[in-house]
């Protein structure tokens, strides 16, 4: 029959065998051939694709963008025009999740020096985290 079956290609693509599974249950991954032993046989196109789906998740991408890139990838119409706005889209979310990550460095760092403050006042007494009693009091934003 040619192929490989499942444990060859989680091996083979750095994925668990769950991770596959899923795949096909999405949709993403064809849902393969079976052999007499009703095993998943696998073909290089398969696992090809999977490595294309790790790579597009390492990216950042989410499985209904990488599920858009397959097909976009596939019709080889306008491809370069649909995945560079899909890219530039990312960017966006990326450069918006650094900032949130930036504000909560601030956030983190200023909560580091009020304890630091505190235990310096009180020694190594314990008796009011003025961290603690910022989060209890904090208004949700």
């Amino acid at each position: 029959m040619g192929g490989v079956q499942i444990g060859k290609v989680a091996s083979q693509t750095g994925m668990t065998i769950d991770a596959i599974r899923f795949y096909e249950r999405s949709g993403l991954l064809p849902k393969p051939a079976r052999s007499e032993g009703r095993y998943r046989i696998y073909h290089e196109q398969d696992i090809q694709k999977l490595k294309f789906i790790r790579r597009a998740q390492a990216l950042g991408f989410s499985l209904q963008e990488i599920r858009e890139l397959l097909l976009i990838q596939n019709e080889e119409v306008e491809a370069c025009t649909h995945v560079r706005d899909l890219i530039e889209q990312k960017l966006v979310d990326v450069r918006a999740k650094l900032e949130q990550l930036r504000t909560l460095e601030r956030e983190l760092k200023n909560a580091h020096a009020s304890c630091v403050k505190a235990l310096a006042r009180c020694g190594s007494s314990d008796d009011s985290c003025p961290v603690l009693e910022a989060i209890a009091h904090q208004k949700t934003r």
